[in-house]
């Protein structure tokens, strides 16, 4: 049999998908969530590029009280790297939507596009990856981290403490999860 090729649809995935099988049990209501929750993924995805184009290209917003002009016009005006990637490992690694450091002070913005309630705990580890790529200490430098979500600024200065104990977390997980590979591939 010659199989029909379908190349267009190589690395998508289908709502309705056989892999994620529970949607055989949902009722009307309950996929139109999934519907509504899936768009609204689709929509910060759109939205996350638009920021970084912005950003990029140093195109201010109309200073007005909305997320997106709020998180683009803060990243341009402290002169912030777009969606950087912090790396310590091929096990723990993340994208910080802008990223900034200079004279002693690092600097990270998230962009929140959704409505469910976020945690500074994501931006205490990219400060954390960031200490651990750039090998620096968390207790000498000034940190800031905003969270820029329903048209509010959320800012945040991390203990130190905290963030050094992530650091050591992340070190210690990544041996954890390399031992147990090599346990695994015996």
């Amino acid at each position: 049999m010659n199989f029909n090729k379908h190349s267009n649809l190589i690395g998508t995935h289908a709502l309705l998908s056989p892999s994620s099988y529970h949607w055989v049990n949902y009722d009307d209501d309950k996929l139109d969530r999934i519907y509504f929750t899936q768009q609204a993924s689709k929509r910060g995805v759109d939205l996350h590029l638009l920021a970084q184009e912005a950003i990029r290209l140093g195109v201010r917003l109309p200073e007005v009280d909305k997320t997106l002009n709020q998180y683009v016009n803060d990243a341009i005006g402290f002169r912030m790297t777009p969606e950087q990637m912090l790396y310590y490992s091929p096990n723990c690694f993340g994208t910080a939507d802008a990223i900034a450091y200079r004279r002693n002070t690092l600097r990270i913005h998230d962009l929140k596009t959704g409505t469910t309630q976020s945690s500074m705990t994501q931006l205490e580890i990219y400060v954390a990856l960031f200490c651990l790529e750039y090998k620096m200490r968390p207790f000498e430098l000034e940190v800031e981290t905003r969270i820029y979500q329903n048209d509010e600024i959320l800012t945040h200065v991390p203990d130190p403490d905290v963030i050094f104990h992530i650091m050591d977390k992340i070190v210690t997980f990544d041996k954890r999860i390399n031992y147990l590979r090599m346990e695994d591939s015996v």
